[in-house]
């Protein structure tokens, strides 16, 4: 329930509004909930192990910047560092957009992306969230 006064007369008048219909079923398979778009959304978080000098913080930033226009399917790439308090220890973060699924999944095999992996993933902790958007 809202209140509000109106100007004119000065009263409070009592309504209700109906809650909002959600466009999605709220359940365990929402893999299965189509949302007649395409796009994916990659989502990351890296907590820095002990350890990690500045150098290669600053490496990981560019190269992930790096990877854009280089996988097929990017669209595209925000990655920087965090400036949150709620954090919980990540300390950098970035979005990237995929064209489609299969972009998605030609990004985590591509040559280049694994490059980055192989010297990347002994540093940090890594958060990993996606969905079509």
């Amino acid at each position: 329930m809202l209140r509000w006064c109106s100007a004119a007369d000065k009263t409070w008048r009592d309504f209700h509004r109906p809650a909002p219909k959600l466009a999605i079923k709220l359940s365990s398979d929402l893999a299965a909930v189509s949302y007649h778009t395409v796009m994916v959304v990659h989502t990351f978080a890296f907590r820095w192990k002990t350890g990690v000098r500045e150098d290669q913080k600053v490496r990981a930033l560019a190269e992930i910047r790096g990877l854009q226009g280089q996988i097929p399917g990017l669209l595209e790439t925000w990655v920087g560092v965090n400036v949150s308090s709620r954090s919980r220890g990540y300390e950098l973060g970035g979005v990237m957009k995929f064209s489609d699924r299969s972009a998605l999944d030609t990004y985590g095999a591509h040559p280049i992306h694994q490059k980055l992996l192989d010297w990347l993933m002994p540093l940090i902790d890594a958060l990993e969230v996606d969905f079509e958007a």
